[in-house]
């Protein structure tokens, strides 16, 4: 039997939770307020089941602060009605055992009190940060945002799995901006966009003079991320050279600028692919002891198809930031609402980013109807077999322009995926492009971009 205290300001829901906690064998002890909940501590209390909302001045997070530096404070599980990325991070990030929506039923709750563990030690209490916009409730979205908060203080390497466009940078950045490391630099490196030759200097830096334009000496993103985080996205896209040299760093913390002194560094790593680096560890494009190394705290994304429930979420965040200052935000219609979830956007996040930005541009009232939700990467064959009366060079266009809209759409625009999808380099895919008229809206992507942001 376990003494379950129960703090609340819904006097119907303490007594709903308390009845059902009896009738498992349990003894509940009641507050109204985290005030009372905080000197109902005094006595023997095995677990806490703590409203995250509530008034009086000392909310659920307050609380949880104070329960969690206690020197051996009960295991507490977070309660909600309102769900979001910003309270279930900072939940898991102070030390609580869970994060659970409103209401809560007499299974879910049974199971709940099977999984409590012993009475842990404190962890120290930690000061909040704003994190990034992570928009989704959805249960896959609620684990990311749980597996975020209980890594945010750890400094063992997270590798993030999604799809394209599926937001695996803001995943790195909610786990910087949680981090103790948050006021150091949050250096962001795309290992897909920049050449073999020069990805190098572009993480471990180089010397004045090391090579042919090495004009001045450049720290690189592992020195540049100094105490802070470095995220290297698309890591699964790294030569097989440079990972021995990514993995020297990781074990030893000492990367070696080109042309000069090996130099120790003291940023946390966090990588990400859209690749499955399983298959490529077994084909042999991919090391299999980098692989263990990254893969210590994995986070996987859910692509949108798997989450619709979302998809609404972010269209009304995606219109609230495409609203000018001096104009009123758009709405959407039924109409087009039904369309939104009814598509089942293989560029996920940043496709549907995409399509709100610009019905957004192209819709004259105040009304975005179905019709300016333009969805794909541009009209799509009926088949992807050419009509039988072509000729062969006609045919094999057709199919090839068909087959480059279908990975750009798939792709949501990304042209670099795209060619990766299609197997071709970059340069024969926008000279393919150019061939076909397939109109080219994507930022051009720069040969040797310095560290920053990238979508993902």
């Amino acid at each position: 039997m376990a003494t379950v205290l129960i703090v609340d300001d819904d006097s119907a829901l303490r007594e709903s939770l308390a009845e059902t906690l009896t009738d498992l064998g349990h003894a509940p002890r009641l507050a109204s307020s985290g005030r009372e909940g905080l000197a109902a501590l005094s006595g023997e209390i095995d677990a806490v089941l703590l409203d995250l909302r509530m008034p009086g001045g000392l909310d659920g997070i307050d609380v949880l602060r104070r329960i969690r530096s206690q020197q051996h404070p009960p295991p507490v599980v977070v309660l909600t009605a309102f769900a979001s990325a910003e309270n279930t991070i900072e939940a898991m990030r102070l030390g609580a055992f869970d994060h659970l929506t409103k209401p809560i039923g007499r299974e879910e709750l049974k199971a709940l009190l099977d999984r409590l563990p012993p009475r842990t030690l404190a962890r120290t209490a930690v000061t909040q940060s704003r994190p990034d916009a992570l928009i989704g409730s959805s249960e896959g979205m609620r684990r990311v945002q749980k597996a975020i908060g209980l890594a945010a203080d750890n400094d063992a390497t997270v590798l993030i799995l999604g799809e394209t466009g599926t937001g695996k940078e803001l995943v790195a950045r909610a786990l910087h901006v949680h981090s103790r490391r948050k006021d150091c630099p949050f250096i962001a490196v795309n290992c897909a966009a920049i050449p073999a030759e020069l990805l190098e200097s572009e993480l471990f830096g180089h010397v004045k003079g090391s090579f042919t334009g090495a004009t001045s000496d450049r720290a690189g993103a592992f020195r540049e991320a100094e105490n802070g985080t470095l995220f290297l996205d698309e890591i699964g896209d790294m030569p097989l050279a440079m990972q021995a040299k990514i993995l020297r760093a990781l074990q030893e913390r000492i990367v070696t600028p080109v042309g000069g002194r090996p130099v120790r560094v003291s940023a946390r790593m966090v990588a990400a692919t859209h690749r499955d680096l399983t298959k490529l560890v077994t084909s042999g494009q991919f090391r299999e002891d980098l692989f263990f190394r990254l893969n210590v705290v994995p986070i996987a994304i859910p692509p949108l198809r798997e989450r619709p429930s979302d998809i609404m979420l972010l269209a009304e965040h995606f219109l609230a930031l495409a609203a000018s200052p001096e104009k009123q935000g758009k709405q959407l219609s039924p109409a087009a609402i039904e369309k939104l979830i009814a598509y089942r956007w293989p560029g996920n996040v940043r496709e549907l980013r995409n399509a709100i930005e610009r019905a957004c541009v192209l819709t004259r009232g105040g009304i975005i109807d179905a019709d300016n939700i333009a969805v794909g990467s541009g009209p799509e064959p009926s088949s992807d077999i050419p009509a039988v009366e072509d000729d062969l060079p006609s045919a094999v266009a057709k199919l090839e322009e068909a087959m480059i809209r279908k990975a750009l759409a798939a792709c949501g625009g990304n042209r670099t995926e795209a060619a990766r999808r299609l197997n071709i380099n970059r340069q024969l895919l926008y000279t393919k492009m150019q061939r076909y008229g397939i109109a080219d809206s994507e930022p051009s992507e720069k040969p040797t971009p310095s560290v920053g942001k990238h979508d993902n």
